[in-house]
């Protein structure tokens, strides 16, 4: 920890535009300890060239070539194929993993070509062997019809060659040549269950009805010769007479994607076939298992490397990738490029380069040193498990302006309370914890999986859901709701009923007898005439100070930014009339509350708010909560009217008078000597361009803003009211009912009454919060670096 350069969570990382100019021996190596160390981001000085007018536009296409042969990882996972402990040489150079891979990729492309030589035969015997044993009964049910004349098979059958290189069965001549031309012949073989009758239909039809067809379903899916899948099959027998009608068949064969086989008329012959094909079926088989141990053999060899290997290559290419990013100098032997890099890792910059300096041997170093920037930095916040999903939520928003304050600081809290508020309900919030402890329990072996989408979003907020579920119990225990049931937790009730019987208490109401329940809200309360009443103005009073205290703190932070960036002009008209103007009404209502509170009072602060406004010098009477109070609230009304103009006006003329001054002055370009001008353009950038100024343009944005803050500061303390979450309190069917109450809890409550609080907790950020002081105009700063490879890969 005492490495670590100090940061100021408030802002981002003061960063640095600088400048590297690289021997051509050292820029490989340099470029990659610099992806090691993943602190400098690159500027693409070449972006008006497309990527194949680059300097290494080859190097690139080679890596993505060698990417493309590194198929085994696929072949690996398919074939189930466990690999041993990887050990791999540690300096081998591209150049040989490109020759071993050539190597790997033609002896597996030739045995993945054998095995679906093979296979395809396989199958097709198989088929073969179907086809002979239905056609035989289905010949013997015909027998009066079939003809004596039989095809010769043995040459194909019992071939002295190797099987693999012969010709495919249902390429083979299928034709039967009778003795005479008016015998009756056959043409059997398979095709798909589903065309059966399709194909019948069309026989008939093109045989004019002299034909006679009978199928038999296969007894089990085969695999289809062709296209490799398992379907289901019929083998068919057709009987016809005529070489036209042989002709028609085999083409209407042909276009169902039917397969024709030879099939003996001869019992002797079917049976001695079927033996043959028997026999060459079990060689195939033994020579596909033999093939097939092989082939995992050469792949468990490669799969020891192959995850290196990738990472390597991707490795190479993102190194080549950036390169493409410099510019050669005009000697052609040095390459120049630019970046951005945080202050603070300059000198671990520097001392990554001269490592890259030694290790190439060159006699040249590689210059650094910083330049001025035209341009705002990018935004850098040091992030970790806990602190990086809070981030996410504010740059869901929009990424931070360079240096401005950062409303994660806060959000690390407020959301999770804010969550809780609506949420609360210590029964859910017990579930919630548990879910939470499991996914923190399971870290390590988690974050090593390929998770999904939703689990990858539950995983990644781990921290999150625990501090949401410990403050929807704290926020569950003031409700005292436990699954929306109060229990006495902190003692005895401070109500009792009026007699015995009770039958009172939901008509007249109870009696207090002892002093005020001590924590949270009086379980009596629940199931009392006043119950509702009670509980909405309790819960929507405290929405309302919870939400004046949020936006408050947002307008404060706007100051914070002005004092950072010595912007006088947003703190004297914008900053102090935003703060009258909320504070003289909703901050003025919220203390008409705890006042409320405090001293039991019976006033309406409705009709005090109303007539405020409408008649702000007619007396208060029983609403009257402290002396002087019609008088302040005259005083207070007046300031939120004159805080209106004080926020529209003055800005716009004092930007135009400072622009005045400059230009009568001659500064037509360059740095403004008042940081109020500066401000306006760009906070925290190094010498900006000042464009002619428009008053028009500023004027209008100004009143837009100053529009926009009146009116949001009414809709946006309303929208806190989301805070005031009302829920149904009686569980109404308790045997019966148990499990699907359960169910309900579960996935109901936990899941979608957790998913509204969560957004509406989230709107409450992005709109009532963060718009009072946050541009979110920025964007990230993404260092080249390796280890974001692996992340973009998982």
């Amino acid at each position: 920890m005492e490495r670590l350069p100090p940061m100021d969570l408030m802002r981002s990382e003061k960063m640095t535009l600088v400048q590297l100019i690289i021997p051509a021996e050292s820029a490989h190596r340099a470029v990659s300890y610099l992806g090691e160390l993943g602190l400098l981001q690159f500027r693409d000085l070449n972006s008006e060239k497309s990527p194949f007018q680059r300097t290494f536009v080859n190097q690139v296409k080679r890596c993505a070539e060698i990417s493309r042969k590194l198929f085994f990882k696929d072949q690996i996972s398919k074939a189930g194929v466990v690999s041993s402990d990887p050990v791999m040489q540690p300096d081998i150079h591209l150049e040989d993993l490109e020759i071993q891979l050539a190597e790997h990729e033609h002896v597996l492309t030739e045995m993945n070509s054998n095995s679906e030589k093979l296979q395809q035969s396989y199958m097709e015997l198989l088929e073969f062997k179907v086809v002979l044993q239905k056609a035989s009964a289905i010949l013997f049910s015909n027998h009066g019809h079939a003809v004596p004349e039989e095809r010769e098979l043995e040459e194909n059958i019992n071939s002295k060659g190797d099987y693999v290189e012969t010709p495919f069965l249902f390429e083979q001549e299928t034709s039967m040549e009778p003795t005479n031309q008016s015998g009756l012949r056959f043409i059997s073989g398979t095709i798909c269950k589903s065309k059966v009758l399709s194909f019948e239909r069309m026989l008939f039809r093109a045989t004019r009805g002299n034909m006679l067809f009978n199928q038999e379903p296969a007894d089990d899916q085969l695999m289809d010769p062709i296209s490799n899948e398992m379907i289901e099959k019929a083998v068919f027998v057709v009987l016809f007479s005529g070489e036209r009608a042989r002709t028609k068949i085999l083409k209407i064969c042909e276009a169902f994607g039917a397969h024709s086989y030879p099939v003996p008329e001869d019992i002797s012959k079917q049976r001695q076939i079927i033996n043959e094909v028997s026999s060459r079926l079990a060689d195939i088989e033994a020579t596909l298992d033999a093939g097939t141990r092989h082939r995992n053999k050469a792949l468990a060899s490669v799969g020891d490397n192959v995850e290196k290997w990738m990472d390597m290559v991707r490795r190479e290419k993102a190194v080549y990738d950036t390169l493409n990013m410099l510019n050669f100098d005009v000697t052609k032997k040095c390459l120049v490029g630019e970046g951005w890099c945080p202050i603070s890792a300059t000198a671990q910059i520097q001392e990554a380069l001269q490592r890259a300096t030694f290790d190439s041997n060159s006699l040249v170093g590689i210059i650094f040193h910083s330049m001025d920037a035209l341009e705002s930095p990018p935004t850098y916040f040091r992030t970790n498990n806990f602190t990086s999903p809070y981030q996410e939520i504010v740059d869901a928003y929009g990424v931070a302006r360079y240096q401005e304050a950062n409303p994660a600081v806060y959000t690390v809290i407020t959301f999770p309370f804010l969550f809780a508020v609506m949420f609360g309900d210590w029964g859910h919030g017990i579930c919630l914890l548990l879910g939470a402890l499991v996914l923190i329990a399971c870290e390590k072996k988690l974050s090593a999986q390929r998770l999904g989408s939703f689990m990858e979003m539950l995983f990644g907020g781990r921290y999150v859901l625990l501090l949401m579920s410990l403050f929807s119990i704290y926020c569950g225990l003031i409700y005292n709701e436990f699954f929306c049931v109060p229990f006495h937790i902190f003692g005895v009730s401070a109500y009792k009923c009026r007699d015995n019987s009770c039958r009172d208490a939901h008509t007249i109401g109870l009696v207090k007898y002892r002093e005020t329940y001590p924590f949270g809200v009086d379980p009596r309360w629940r199931g009392s005439r006043s119950e509702l009443a009670f509980l909405n103005s309790l819960k929507m009073k405290m929405s309302i100070l919870l939400g004046v205290v949020h936006m408050n703190l947002g307008i404060m932070l706007s100051y914070f930014n002005a004092c950072f960036f010595v912007n006088s002009i947003d703190i004297r008209y914008q900053f102090v009339p935003q703060m009258i103007f909320l504070n003289s009404l909703f901050g003025y209502l919220s203390l008409l509350i705890v006042v409320k509170w405090c001293t039991g009072s019976q006033a309406d602060l409705y009709h005090v708010m109303i007539y405020m406004f409408l008649s702000p010098f007619e007396k208060l009477g029983e609403n009257q909560l402290f002396w002087g109070q019609g008088v302040l609230q005259v005083v207070l009304l007046l300031s939120a009217l004159i805080a209106v103009p004080w926020m529209l006006f003055p800005k716009p003329f004092i930007l135009k008078k400072l622009y005045d001054e400059r230009f009568f002055q001659g500064q037509t370009y360059g740095k403004l000597n008042t940081t109020e001008m500066e401000t306006e353009v760009e906070p925290g950038s190094a010498g900006q361009h000042q464009e002619e100024f428009n008053f028009s343009e500023v004027f209008v944005h100004q009143m837009i803003h100053a529009i926009e803050f009146v009116l949001g500061s009414v809709s946006n303390t309303a929208s806190y009211l989301r805070l005031w979450a009302l829920r149904y309190e009686n569980i109404i069917i308790r045997i019966i009912g148990l499990v699907v109450f359960a169910f309900a809890t579960a996935f109901i409550l936990l899941m979608m009454e957790s998913l509204s609080a969560f957004l509406h907790a989230l709107r409450l950020h992005w709109v009532e919060f963060q718009n009072k002081f946050y541009y979110g105009d920025g964007y990230k700063f993404k260092p080249f670096s390796f280890a974001s490879l692996i992340d973009d890969e998982n």
